[in-house]
């Protein structure tokens, strides 16, 4: 476990999965601590799948390749690149292993930094390939909601970075419909949660309808806020579990269409690097 530490925050990452397990400060944890009686995981990282591909197999050059939901590497160790007090990097690399699965050479860095109260997650994903490349890369936090009188997320709030309706992306069995439904926001942009929100599963914004989403209490304060340059993101709590935790997930990529029988070159929002080629993103976590 590596610890960064200020005088207003302490966070611990897990060198397994380059995991996220805890954020503590202002006289609270933050992090969801993976009780196996809703979801035993704190903060996965997707890679090199984010969400699931359909029948559990996947298409490369007219092979077929069996992949679990969300990949790999929240399952791997990481090595530990280099630590100080306020930032941390762990790198993971291909094995004999991955490639039975995934027939790729890659090395994949995860930096964490932490400033004041704000924890920045930067990704680095390249290609040790002499070939084209494909792959999706998503996070997954569990952040702990204020709960109500009836120990629920109800009274907790999701507030957009605009005003306006949004779409979610309609979603069944672990892969994404051709229909969507209209998620309407209140004049403060925020829509109301509550445990039935998430009774079909995850809610699905695509096509960049936000770069700044918020968990916001009852009063309509903002605890948590989470910024991404991300195409796409998920909003999820355990289905009809009336979990304490809501999850907001930044995604370079997601799960399968329910229709989907292309390679994985097709797929939808799928990042690809030329040989030698690397990519980088982030994500932004203010806690308050």
């Amino acid at each position: 476990m590596v610890e960064l530490k200020n005088e207003k925050f302490c966070v611990k990452i897990d060198t397994h999965g380059a995991e996220l397990k805890s954020v503590r400060g202002n006289g609270r944890e933050y992090m969801w601590h993976g009780d196996p009686k809703f979801w035993n995981r704190t903060s996965p990282v997707l890679f090199p799948f984010v969400g699931a591909v359909r029948d559990d197999v996947y298409r490369y050059e007219g092979k077929e390749y069996p992949m679990s939901q969300h990949g790999f590497a929240r399952d791997m160790e990481f090595t530990l690149l280099s630590s100080d007090a306020e930032k941390a990097s762990f790198r993971l690399v291909s094995t004999e292993e991955t490639k039975e699965k995934y027939p790729f050479d890659f090395e994949l860095v995860i930096t964490y930094e932490l400033r004041e109260n704000e924890l920045t997650v930067l990704w680095n994903v390249k290609n040790t390939n002499e070939k084209r490349m494909y792959f999706s890369i998503g996070a997954h936090p569990a952040f702990l909601c204020k709960l109500d009188e009836n120990g629920t997320i109800g009274g907790n709030y999701l507030k957009f970075d605009a005003e306006g309706e949004r779409t979610a992306t309609d979603f069944s069995d672990g892969l994404v419909q051709n229909t969507t439904h209209s998620v309407n926001l209140d004049e403060d942009s925020c829509f109301a949660l509550d445990e039935p929100t998430f009774d079909n599963g995850v809610l699905i914004f695509e096509k960049d309808q936000a770069k700044r989403v918020a968990l916001v209490d009852k009063e309509k304060k903002p605890y948590v806020t989470v910024s991404f340059d991300t195409p796409l993101f998920g909003v999820w709590a355990p289905e009809k579990k009336n979990a304490p935790f809501l999850c907001i997930e930044p995604w370079y990529g997601r799960a399968d269409r329910a229709d989907f029988t292309g390679e994985i070159s097709e797929r939808e929002y799928e990042e690809s690097l030329e040989a030698g080629g690397s990519f980088q993103g982030s994500y932004r976590i203010l806690f308050e």
